[in-house]
């Protein structure tokens, strides 16, 4: 793994800890901003582009030059796109195989020496937007199509609606993540999207839905009372839940 240079002495924050490195892990980006114990940003937000061939190594290596941009931190929670167990990743569609069954939290800890709690990219960001009220669904639209279900603010795990069969043999995510938006135009990737609100609402019911990801800013159409878009940040944001949600 890369070696960690010090952090220079003039990011380190005096905010009262614990201190959170949240950490969003993108098929675009890398992002990382620290946290106070409320999951309020004691730093700028921070990021670089996610290595041209995604391998865990090279992904750390970029975490690294962001983690030199930022003070002193306490404890790590990081959201990443595919399904995560107890810290261990399961998929990483939009990322490279040698993820599947790569211990991101345990090689975290490793690297920084410090505490660590890794979850889906989605549920993090639907940490960071949920109000706690019913069932709450959050689609995140960027890369590919994550998604994360709240019941009452407790987070459903485990789920994965952008791999789930939808029209003509084809995911969520064939049609509503990049690739699709490419492959059909901004015009009619909206009405598919309209579909797929339509249809998520009639699966789950939900009392709130939110929408994030980098492709969420290309929304062209009025969104109901109960449908929220949500910045970037809320994946940073949502990050210290994890450890809520541990405790």
């Amino acid at each position: 793994m890369p070696k960690t240079p010090k952090a220079p002495a003039a990011n380190k924050t005096d905010t009262p800890g614990p201190i959170t490195l949240a950490i969003d892990i993108g098929g675009s980006g890398l992002k990382a901003m620290l946290l106070d114990p409320a999951g309020k940003p004691v730093s700028e937000r921070q990021r670089v582009d996610t290595p041209a061939v995604p391998t865990p190594h090279m992904v750390l290596a970029g975490l690294d030059k962001l983690r030199v941009q930022l003070g002193d931190f306490d404890r790590i929670s990081a959201g990443f796109p595919g399904v995560v167990k107890r810290g261990t990743v399961y998929t990483a569609v939009n990322l490279h195989p040698a993820w599947n069954g790569f211990a991101l939290q345990q090689e975290l800890e490793k690297l920084w020496k410090k505490p660590a709690r890794v979850a889906n990219d989605a549920a993090v960001q639907g940490y960071g937007a949920i109000k706690g009220d019913g069932v709450e669904l959050t689609l995140t639209l960027g890369t590919g199509m994550g998604s994360s279900l709240f019941t009452e603010g407790r987070l459903c795990p485990g789920l994965e609606l952008g791999h789930h069969p939808w029209r003509k043999e084809k995911t969520y995510e064939d049609y509503l993540g990049r690739k699709g938006l490419d492959k059909y135009g901004k015009k009619r990737w909206n009405e598919l999207l309209q579909e797929a609100i339509e249809q998520t609402a009639s699966t789950f019911n939900w009392d709130h839905l939110y929408l994030g990801g980098g492709n969420a800013k290309k929304i062209g159409f009025d969104l109901a009372q109960n449908i929220h878009i949500v910045s970037n940040e809320a994946g940073l944001l949502g990050g210290v839940a994890l450890w809520k949600e541990q405790a």
